[in-house]
């Protein structure tokens, strides 16, 4: 194999980079040789991201997972007043016996990281694929980027309602807010090699003091017959009838899927998980097994805890307190740690909810690096810097600064578009894991999943016509990433794509059977194989311009195979078609794969290539259209233009004959 790049100087032969050089250096390290490569802090393992044991993977899922529970009783409460136990039974259900089966699954279809938004794009052809992964793109960052702004909205909520907080911290949410991830870009712009390590010990900190609240609290609730009697009154009061109340709690449902998002972090930390010594990229068996205990520990623990919390909560806690401005607003549990075991164990409760909280954003920083750099950059639709981490984690950073300023830090304005991108991600995974036992012909698991599908996008759907602006906070992301990745995909279009290239034995012995010092390619379109065409284009290039021994030239036929492919693997063989010598190759647009090899030629060779095209028929705008998207068009000139930003130097590039 050649490369097609330059090689770098020798080592010691390197100047260090000074003033705006070292800070380009420092952010784009890491940016990998060929786009789409970088696995992100939740891809494949490498030196400096070794494989952990999947309870400690675990933790870091339950970065986001379980952090819910500092706003999620207080949320349910508000959503469903006394029915708010009813209704967390209801998610605890759909957890369960659809949220787990579908994701444990995904897993063991989609091991590398890559979730269900994979499965998807390998079910759909050529660009309606691309497009529907960056239409799940768009849920996708919704999800995360609002996990991140709301974790740190409600992480400020606790820093502010904490009494011995300084007084000129009230009301400064919106600060607090921003300092908060001012301060998560900054440990990513850092490093995030010890990232699981501090998410052992949050989690289990975190999950212990609550386990000490909510066991204090149901105490409490039992030891006080009136407080849960008046909470069984209320509901059969209020709704007296059992199948209304179960109607009921089925509508709040989409409000309170909220940390479901940590099953779709689940699949994307796979890479990190530890398998077996016989594991293979093919078959991790071992990897699997792992997540399959991460994704059922991880449901069983907070579904656990989701249901006491709500009970303990609605049963303790009065119903005004749940209001905007109220003082379990966004922070139950908090709330009774205060009231029912003192101001000192309630500020150690909330520093380790802040703490938690912050970190949430963290593991959603960490799910954004794994999924924009895994599609985008092999899809072309990105720039280069978009492999690098540190570019990113600024992009990410300022947006989320725009959403807290326009979500004025509020944990219940940002609810919706949460729910929205979570539930979006759910229903594509339950529809993706039905779509694949169909295909597999396993009939009862087919309708076992159709059935959460149809349940998913009821959830959706509600949740959508109840709060619309999930919707179209999701909807402006989906238009931004979809046009940014056009624009980009436009201004890469002359660029070499060739992942690698590799000529085989036959197509090897033609270009050294070359006698003369020059060697001479006719391109050729493949539609027309028969012994005349090829005779024609020879006669047309031997009349139009000088090709020395007609003998000696070789035809070079590009197969596009899927235009939408950005980078592709080239595989050159050599054949002999009707007495021509012909090398094919297979590739995602016809100029570039052209240029590729000729310059895979030169260097194979050291004999600069000659390349011998007929003008195109066809208005030149639609030509370009063509190429842009369907990799045929235009070609003579953009194969020129390929060849001139990859080879900058006249005297070694190869050259282009039109006629």
């Amino acid at each position: 194999m050649t490369s097609l790049s330059r090689m770098p100087s020798e080592p010691g032969e390197r100047t260090k980079p000074t003033g705006k050089a070292a800070l380009r250096k420092w952010l784009m390290d890491g940016l990998p040789e060929s786009s789409g490569k970088r696995q992100g802090p939740h891809g494949r393992p490498d030196s400096e991201h070794k494989p952990h044991t999947w309870w400690r993977v675990m933790c870091l899922t339950g970065l986001d997972y379980f952090s819910t529970l500092g706003y999620q009783p207080a949320i349910a409460a508000l959503a469903a007043g006394v029915l708010a136990p009813l209704a967390t039974i209801v998610l605890v259900i759909v957890t369960l016996f659809g949220a787990l089966p579908v994701y444990k699954r995904v897993a063991r279809e989609s091991p590398h990281g890559a979730g269900s938004i994979a499965m998807l794009e390998r079910l759909l052809p050529r660009w309606w694929g691309k497009l529907f992964v960056l239409i799940l793109l768009g849920f996708a960052a919704t999800d995360f980027m609002i996990t991140i702004t709301l974790s740190a909205a409600d992480a400020s909520a606790h820093v502010i309602e904490n009494p011995f907080a300084p007084s000129f911290l009230h009301g400064q949410n919106i600060i607090i807010t921003l300092v908060l991830v001012a301060a998560l870009a900054a440990v990513f712009l850092r490093g995030f090699k010890e990232a699981i390590g501090i998410a052992v010990v949050l989690v289990a900190v975190f999950l212990a003091l609550n386990l000490v609240v909510i066991a204090v609290a149901l105490v409490k609730a039992l030891g006080s017959p009136l407080l849960t009697a008046d909470w069984w009154t209320a509901l059969t009061t209020q709704h007296g009838n059992p199948v209304m109340v179960v109607a009921i709690a089925l509508l709040v449902f989409p409000r309170l899927a909220l940390g479901l998002s940590g099953f779709e972090t689940g699949v994307a930390v796979m890479p990190q998980i530890k398998g077996r010594p016989g594991d293979t990229e093919e078959k991790p068996v071992g990897r699997i097994a792992g997540a399959h205990k991460l994704l059922t520990t991880a449901a069983v623990i907070m579904s656990s805890f989701l249901i006491t919390s709500s009970l303990a909560t609605t049963i303790l806690i009065p119903a005004a307190e749940f209001q905007p401005g109220g003082a379990a607003n966004g922070r139950a549990l908090a709330y009774l740690a205060h009231q029912l075991l003192g101001q000192g164990f309630g500020t150690v409760y909330d520093i380790s909810t802040i703490a938690i909280l912050w970190f949430a954003g963290a593991s959603a920083m960490a799910g954004l690096l794994n999924l924009v750099p895994r599609y985008l950059p092999r899809f072309g639709m990105a720039p280069e810097w978009a492999g690098a981490v540190r570019p990113l984690v600024l992009v990410f950073s300022v947006i989320a600064v725009v959403i807290t300023l326009a979500f004025k830090a509020s944990v219940d304005a940002q609810g919706g578009a949460y729910a929205t991108g979570v539930l979006v991600l759910i229903t594509s995974a339950a529809i993706a894991v039905t779509l694949s036992a169909r295909r597999k012909k396993q009939k009862g698991q087919t309708i076992g999943f159709a059935a959460v599908s149809v349940a998913f996008i009821y959830t959706t759907v509600a949740n959508s016509i109840e709060r619309p602006d999930g919707l179209k906070i999701a909807a402006l992301f989906i238009v931004g990433i979809v046009g940014v990745s056009f624009l980009s995909r436009m201004r890469r279009a002359f660029e070499l794509r060739a992942t690698y290239i590799r000529m085989d034995e036959a197509a090897m012995k033609f270009v050294a059977a070359v006698d003369e010092d020059t060697i001479r390619f006719i391109s050729h379109d493949p539609k027309t194989r028969n012994a005349a065409a090829y005779r024609r284009k020879l006669s047309h290039a031997a009349t139009v311009n000088e090709i020395g021994n007609p003998k000696d030239a070789l035809f070079l036929e590009v197969i596009v195979d899927d235009s939408s492919d950005f980078e592709t693997a080239l595989e050159i063989r050599g054949i002999e078609r009707h007495g021509f010598k012909i090398l094919e190759v297979h590739g995602s647009t016809v100029p570039n794969t052209v240029a590729a090899v000729l310059l895979h030629v030169r260097d194979a060779t050291g004999i600069i290539p000659h390349i011998y095209f007929r003008w195109n028929e066809g208005n030149p705008i639609t030509n370009l259209l063509k190429f842009l998207f369907i990799g045929e068009g235009e070609i003579a000139p953009v194969t020129r233009e390929v060849l001139r930003e990859a080879e900058p130097d006249l005297t070694q590039r190869p050259w282009v004959h039109v006629g």
